[in-house]
């Protein structure tokens, strides 16, 4: 009886000892706290609807006309010249690297004139104006206040303009032409940020191709009302300068503009 005494408090203690040496072994993982859970990398996308208030400035001309039209609306005139637009940018991100699009559709009207007003004392022009642009950017920098991207692609452009003459030795001639051309494009973009909801973003293109040359630079502050939805206001300036076989569009297009960018 004595020795099956002691062979039971052996056996307890050993179950102690076991129990303890497990109950060490869990008792870390019980008391460590939880890390949070790291980000799935991935793609982000935002999309851009804006309205730019640009005037218009430059010179046209067409095949067959023997002038040269000069067209110098502000943007003060928007409204009155402006007859339909859309314009929307946006972009496709992946840690450094980026997708970017932007497309301007315009149809405007603006009074034009031709030199010393001989051949037509004035000019009625409408213009219909595509410009897309498709490119891939690189962040040379990137962090947690902002990133700088190099930038490359391609703009389309497509023109189709008629003037009307009035007065002098083409008065009530009228006359249409276009053009479609495309334009290798190099530059930086990139956005930095002042506050959790203050940014300054921007961009610097030029190129050419089809064009002797084709720019386009902007500069704006943003405001982000939450993490999905933001407002944009700035100033934009774009410039191209085309000529083929009579046909002219050397113009330079500049005004603010304003927008609102939803990212998801």
């Amino acid at each position: 009886m004595t020795k099956c005494l002691k062979l039971g408090l052996c056996a307890a203690v050993a179950a102690m000892i076991c129990g303890g040496a497990q109950a060490a072994d869990i008792a870390p993982l019980l008391t460590q706290e939880p890390k949070p859970a790291e980000a799935a990398d991935g793609w982000t996308f935002s999309i851009a609807p804006y309205f730019w208030i640009a005037g218009i400035s430059g010179d046209t001309a067409q095949f067959g006309i023997p002038t040269t039209v000069h067209i110098d609306a502000d943007f003060g005139d928007i409204l009155k010249n402006l007859d339909f637009a859309f314009m929307a940018a946006g972009e496709a991100r992946y840690d450094r690297f980026s997708v970017i699009g932007d497309v301007i559709y315009t149809k405007l009207s603006a009074d034009g004139e031709t030199p010393f007003g001989v051949l037509a004392t004035d000019v009625e022009v409408n213009s219909k104006t595509f410009a897309g642009l498709l490119g891939v950017g690189y962040a040379v920098l990137d962090g947690p206040s902002g990133h700088l991207d190099v930038v490359g692609g391609v703009r389309l452009w497509s023109v189709d303009t008629t003037l009307s003459f009035n007065g002098g030795l083409l008065g009530g001639v009228d006359v249409s032409d276009s053009a479609t051309w495309a334009d290798g494009m190099v530059g930086l973009r990139g956005k930095y940020s002042f506050t959790p909801e203050i940014y300054l973003t921007g961009w610097g293109l030029v190129g050419g191709g089809g064009a002797d040359i084709d720019w386009d630079v902007a500069l704006g502050v943003g405001y982000d009302f939450n993490d999905r939805i933001s407002a944009i206001a700035g100033y934009r300036a774009l410039g191209v300068d085309y000529s083929d076989d009579g046909f002219i569009f050397d113009v330079v297009q500049q005004g603010p503009i304003l927008g609102l960018a939803i990212k998801f």
